[in-house]
């Protein structure tokens, strides 16, 4: 895969995460303070302007788009994906081309960054719920391509997403709503989801 391919699909995640502000902003209001479907939105353009003005190769694409994240305010899925993305520079070559192999050390590099800030888990409905699959499907594609991959890696983000409906809220100003918070996905999981639908668009 180029860089140029690359931020492409980057282009189109933001793209899908732009186009559910509405739903994430009417989840999140039912339990947070509705501030996530702005807040990814913002995420998602710091995103898209760093990649379209991005030089040097695939690692200097994704820490482009890290320090741009990193300079916006917002609610606290600033922090984390400027984390996640930060992983996945760290994990990234150097040049203007990435393999599959390439690609999961990416993720893996992300999941691992995330894991050491987060603590949250599968089952704790957080992005994690989403992220965590993900990235664990990446890591065991076995396919020929990147399509595969993007692929395998977005259903397993919407299913974790989906799957947050019967959890308890552990994390943030949702937990103290305790069981109420079960048949409601978390915000961030589903933000997570888009974002890996819209990777999966080449």
């Amino acid at each position: 895969m180029t860089k140029t391919e690359l931020a492409a699909r980057l282009k189109h995640a933001c793209a899908a995460v732009a186009a559910a502000e509405a739903e994430l902003t009417e989840i999140d209001s039912r339990f947070g303070d509705a501030d996530h479907g702005l807040t990814m939105t913002k995420i998602a353009g710091a995103i898209t302007a760093a990649v379209a003005a991005a030089g040097g190769g695939v690692q200097e694409l994704l820490d482009d788009a890290a320090c741009a994240v990193m300079t916006l305010n917002g609610g606290s899925a600033v922090p984390l994906w400027n984390t996640w993305l930060d992983g996945m520079q760290e994990a990234a070559p150097e040049g203007d081309t990435v393999d599959l192999a390439g690609l999961k050390a990416i993720f893996a590099g992300g999941l691992a960054e995330m894991n050491e800030m987060s603590g949250a888990r599968v089952g704790d409905k957080t992005m994690m719920d989403a992220l965590i699959p993900a990235s664990e499907a990446i890591a065991a594609y076995d396919g020929p391509d990147e399509d595969g991959l993007f692929a395998a890696a977005a259903a397993a983000a919407l299913a974790g997403a989906e799957a947050t409906r019967q959890f308890v809220s552990k994390f943030g100003r949702a937990r103290s709503y305790g069981e109420k918070t079960i048949g409601t996905p978390d915000a961030g999981a589903v933000s997570m989801a888009r974002f890996f639908e819209g990777l999966a668009r080449p």
